[in-house]
């Protein structure tokens, strides 16, 4: 047993570094644009698209861009292939996806190419927006309509990871059984909710992608991001009627146990 407990702390440390990066994540996709008024420069000191698009500084900028948001999608993508889970599993065993959830981490926040996405992102501020409120009420109105849409997006993704079973998506689950000897917590799982997550590439998807276009300033780089993680996430995402039964089941049954004892469990 002492071995196995020796899991438990490297499974801690996973944790608590993908929660400081969501805390982070959610500065950067949601504080960072509807508060970031600094940035923000008149209709006048901005270039034309055509101009932008040839300038040096901007296209560098944007080419940086670019190569974190590949730095990403490669990592996320290529640690979720089958095979490579299975070499990670025969390699690192019960906390293969602990060290999923912390190279994911690493990838989005430096430490080794840690915050690399968020810490390293260069804004294009003195390049053309698709979309920007530059005159009263809309100046008001639109960052705090926004803002209530990122709040309501937001809750939806905790109460979605709820749902999933967020220790079981950190890694934490898989330990706790593995040293108390029960197995693999998805082998437990019901046929409805394997086929679910082979339908899914991520939970939070629709509501991701609200975040990242509900904005009051739409520029380059921000059109950029928004654009490259609509089409990883919508790209995968094959969810049926069948899989939205199951999830709107498991949300009533989360809701029930939160809400306190109940008759019975719903499947």
């Amino acid at each position: 047993m002492a071995p196995a407990l020796l899991l438990v702390p490297a499974a801690l440390a996973s944790f608590i570094l993908a929660f400081g990066t969501g805390v982070e994540f959610v500065c950067f996709t949601s504080l960072q644009p509807l508060l970031g008024g600094a940035q923000k420069l008149g209709p006048d000191t901005r270039q034309e698209w055509l101009t932008a698009l040839q300038d040096p500084g901007i296209l560098a900028a944007l080419a940086r861009d670019l190569g974190l948001l590949l730095l990403f999608v490669g990592q996320h993508s290529l640690m979720a292939a089958e095979p490579v889970k299975t070499w990670m599993t025969q390699h690192f065993g019960v906390l293969q996806r602990s060290l999923y959830v912390a190279c994911t981490a690493l990838a989005l926040q430096p430490l080794l190419m840690a915050i690399v996405v968020m810490r390293y992102w260069e804004p294009v501020p003195e390049g053309p927006v698709l979309w920007e409120a530059q005159s009263e009420p809309w100046v008001t109105w639109i960052p705090l309509l926004c803002f209530v849409v990122h709040i309501i997006a937001w809750l939806l993704i905790f109460s979605i990871l709820l749902v999933f079973d967020y220790p079981e998506l950190m890694g934490l689950k898989q330990v706790y059984y593995h040293v108390l000897g029960l197995g693999e917590p998805l082998a437990l799982k019901s046929p409805r909710a394997l086929r679910l997550f082979e339908h899914l590439r991520h939970p939070v998807c629709v509501e991701l992608l609200t975040v990242l276009w509900a904005v009051p300033s739409l520029g380059l780089d921000r059109i950029l991001l928004a654009v490259l993680l609509t089409l990883y996430l919508g790209l995968a995402h094959g969810l049926d009627q069948q899989d939205l039964r199951y999830l709107r089941a498991q949300l009533q049954r989360k809701l029930q146990l939160l809400a306190g004892p109940n008759d019975g469990d719903a499947e």
